[in-house]
């Protein structure tokens, strides 16, 4: 963890050129516009507004001992404004770089600071096409420049639904010229697009709309990847929606990239942005109206901050953000606010008497802050605490706000629970009894243990397994933050490790669900080697699959019907499809021999009935194949996974799928294999297989060389009439008129059945096989047992009791007896 140091003053302007004038026009409460430094820190250059008296304007300040001519370049009103003051790099001079002037009608002035010579303009360029067009955002990436333009269409009295759609994101590099700078071919990202800013980091450009005139259209943003031509499609109110990847000009189109998502849009809810700017890491920060800051990644997450103080924000009310390594820094009402990005914490918060605070940038000082003011230019520092090792405060916060969060979602009271009111209040023991004990276990290692309460003394040893747990999960997180590149994949694996495992043994709801797809999906490989070790996963001496995972563990993998249910929404997937996914990705062979294993285990040790377990409503090997079908490109390791997959359920549907997918791929030796292997698990399969088999041998001659092991599956039911009758059916039918003797000789003849025919013939009757014992015995008929005839007394017989079956068949069985 960081702390910020003192407020340090590095520059009074003394060291600037023309620093009376900076400080001046900074004391004047004339509000500059915009404030920004060079890229190497040595140029300060301000925009100023056009407030009276003087004229709107461009301001340049350097360092002293950077002699030269300075830059000033204002203009009148009527003339187009200045859009974009940007830092490019140079495409002469490689670490060089180049200041670019851009107006509002596409003007664009390249300038070049000289040392000893000063600000010399090398070239006008226009960067627009259209003479009406008007460019109403840009931002630099690299030597390129990105813009948004509008484009008026050419009848004044068009529809205003078609008019919003006047907009065009366009780029255009800066290149090296016979005759100086030169611009490159206009690409165009997005047309026939809403109002954008554009906004730039290293790798991406976001694009945030600019007016909510429009309902649909102001409720996600577009990230453009310049290096994959692809556009994502993303919303702060539901994450990652569509991936457009853009081949031609012609899917540019604004309105065909929705096309796909237009209903999943149309529910979600407004886009609510106050300020918005772009973090060093590449990521977009955004604050909303209510205080609340996120950061939107390149790849279309989301995740909250922080939340600022002070309620509502004003329209009219600034907001500065700006990251210093990891460290968010934001001004809001006078006040300072220093955040840490990773957890979300609060370093510090200062009041700041200074008017007007403008952040820079610190070359070389990555974890420092610098803010020009009125007076200079002041400087944060960061320093680390001098034990780190003892994270205790904010865990013990962590302890109280979650309590806060369980407690008050309990209550039914309207009155909200603060962290004060619950270490005052007594009335909830559990989150002081867990503070205590982790303040005393994580104290003992740096000072001799506190006394604690007898009750949570017996608590502590209930727990220490638990706390030796985090503890050295917290121990391996500092080491991921620490250690070398060379390391950190390494660390990861099994620190990825340590929380799979973690969640496989404790609930598995929606929240862990939903973080375990997040591990598999942000550490695909780490989350595949820790699945096999908590499945204790590896092939035996005879190269087949076993898993020596406990009971509980193998539930969390299958889950039951209910989890299959609740999940699948807002792209979590339920844990068992993860899995198959990773070996589809690490180790496809093993995958039907892992459906085969979940098998064996759902019928020999779960509990419930065929409706209640995992597989109640889809088969494990439907679950596997759904994985299988979600691949972008299929192949022929793909049709094969299918057919093992199918197979390996056993079950008869599945089998005799993979039977007819063998067939229409014509793979008649595996056909043969495949039928002589599962026609032994019941009767019923075997006759299914061979009635199938028996009408693709009707209709073509590629199963003849396998007759001799196809004709011994002949089920025992089967007559000679009846497949006599099956191959009638499905003969081939044939335009001309049948001949004794084909020339073709693919025809089927009586020859070829004739090993069948007489295997059924020769046969012994089923019912022969019934009365073999009776006719096979020495006397028929069987002598008469010998029978012993008793007389109950009338008061016994009247006494016993009697069913009332048994007092109307007795006598006729009697009757029957003397009878024969």
């Amino acid at each position: 963890m960081k702390r910020a140091g003192m407020l340090r003053q590095v520059s009074d302007f003394s060291d600037w050129s023309r620093g009376h004038w900076l400080q001046e026009l900074l004391c004047q409460g004339e509000e500059p516009s915009r404030v920004q430094a060079s890229p190497d820190g040595q140029h300060l250059l301000v925009l100023q507004k056009s407030r009276p008296p003087p004229l709107p304007r461009v301001l340049a300040f350097q360092r002293h001992g950077i002699a030269g001519a300075d830059l000033e370049r204002n203009w009148q009103p009527p003339q187009p404004a200045l859009v974009g003051l940007l830092f490019l790099q140079s495409p002469v001079t490689s670490g060089s770089w180049v200041l670019a002037l851009v107006w509002e009608h596409g003007r664009t002035e390249v300038w070049h600071f000289v040392v000893a010579v000063g600000w010399q303009l090398l070239q006008t360029l226009e960067l627009c096409q259209g003479a009406r067009a008007r460019i109403i955002s840009v931002c630099s990436q690299g030597a390129s420049l990105v813009w948004c333009e509008e484009r008026p269409p050419l009848d004044v009295h068009s529809d205003m639904s078609k008019c919003a759609f006047r907009f065009c994101v366009c780029t255009r590099a800066l290149e090296a010229g016979e005759q100086g700078m030169r611009l490159g071919t206009v690409r165009i990202v997005l047309h026939n697009s809403p109002e954008y800013q554009v906004l730039a980091s290293p790798q991406h450009i976001f694009l945030v709309p600019t007016t909510d005139s429009f309902a649909t259209t102001s409720k996600f943003l577009l990230i453009w990847h310049p290096e994959e031509a692809k556009l994502t499609i993303t919303a702060p109110s539901a994450g990652f929606i569509h991936n457009k990847v853009l081949h031609s000009s012609s899917e540019s189109d604004f309105r065909k990239l929705l096309l796909g998502s237009v209903g999943l849009l149309s529910g979600l809810a407004p886009l609510d942005i106050h300020t918005s700017a772009v973090s060093n890491s590449g990521g977009l920060l955004l604050v909303s109206t209510k205080g609340a800051v996120n950061i939107v990644e390149p790849d279309g997450t989301q995740r909250h901050i922080f939340d600022l103080e002070g309620g509502p924000l004003a329209q009219r009310s600034p907001v500065q953000l700006k990251t210093f390594g990891s460290i968010l820094a934001c001004v809001l009402a006078g006040a300072l606010y220093l955040i840490d990005q990773n957890s979300g914490r609060l370093i510090e918060k200062k009041i700041l008497n200074m008017k007007e605070v403008h952040f820079l940038e610190s070359p070389g000082e990555e974890d420092g802050i610098q803010l020009l003011t009125q007076t200079g230019i002041y400087s944060f520092s960061f320093s680390k605490h001098e034990d780190s090792s003892r994270p205790e405060p904010c865990l013990v916060d962590m302890v109280f706000e979650e309590a806060c969060r369980y407690y008050q979602r309990r209550s039914l009271s309207s009155s909200k629970l603060t962290v004060e009111k619950l270490k005052k209040g007594g009335a909830f023991q559990a989150p002081v009894a867990l503070a205590a004990i982790l303040q005393h276990s994580l104290h003992q290692k740096q000072k001799p243990a506190r006394g604690l309460q007898d009750t949570y003394a017996k608590l502590l040893s209930t727990m220490s397994l638990e706390l030796q747990s985090y503890m050295s999960l917290e121990l391996l997180k500092t080491c991921v933050v620490c250690a070398p590149e060379s390391e950190v994949e390494s660390y990861c694996e099994e620190l990825v490790e340590q929380e799979v495992s973690r969640v496989l043994h404790s609930d598995m709801d929606k929240d862990n669900l939903a973080y375990l797809n997040s591990i598999f999906s942000s550490f695909p490989k780490a989350a595949w080697k820790a699945t096999r070790s908590c499945l204790q996963l590896q092939q035996n001496g005879d190269g087949l699959l076993v898993a020596r995972a406990t009971p509980e563990v193998w539930k969390k993998v299958l889950g039951g019907p209910q989890q299959q249910e609740e999940v699948g929404q807002n792209g979590v997937v339920p844990l068992f499809e993860l899995i198959c996914a990773s070996f589809l990705r690490f180790k496809p062979k093993w995958l039907p021999s892992f459906v085969e294993l979940t098998q064996q285990y759902v019928s020999i040790s779960w509990t419930f009935s065929s409706k209640e377990g995992p597989e109640g409503r889809v088969p494990l090997y439907k679950r596997a194949l759904g994985v299988l079908a979600k691949k972008n490109k299929c192949s022929e390791a793909d049709n094969e996974m299918e057919l093992e997959l199918l197979l390996c359920s056993k079950r008869p549907k599945a089998v005799l799928q993979a039977l007819h997918l063998l067939i229409h791929l014509k793979r008649w030796q595996r056909v043969v294999e495949v039928a002589e292997k599962f026609s032994k698990l019941s009767p019923l399969l075997n006759k299914e297989i061979f009635t199938t088999l028996l009408a693709e041998f009707a209709q073509h001659r590629e199963l003849d060389p396998y007759l001799d092991t196809l004709w011994p599956l002949c089920p025992a039911d089967l007559t000679a009439s009846d497949i006599l009758t099956m191959v009638l059916q499905h003969l081939p039918r044939s335009q001309e008129d049948p001949v004794p003797f084909s020339s073709e000789g693919n025809q089927l003849t009586v020859g070829l059945l004739k090993p069948l025919l007489q295997r059924v013939v020769q046969r012994p009757c089923v019912q022969d096989e019934m009365y073999s014992d009776a006719l096979q015995s020495p006397t028929f008929p069987p002598p008469t047992p010998p029978r012993e005839h008793r007389i109950p007394s009338k008061a016994a017989a009247d006494d016993a009791p009697q069913p009332p079956m048994a007092r109307t068949s007795s006598p006729s069985v009697l009757v029957q007896g003397d009878t024969a």
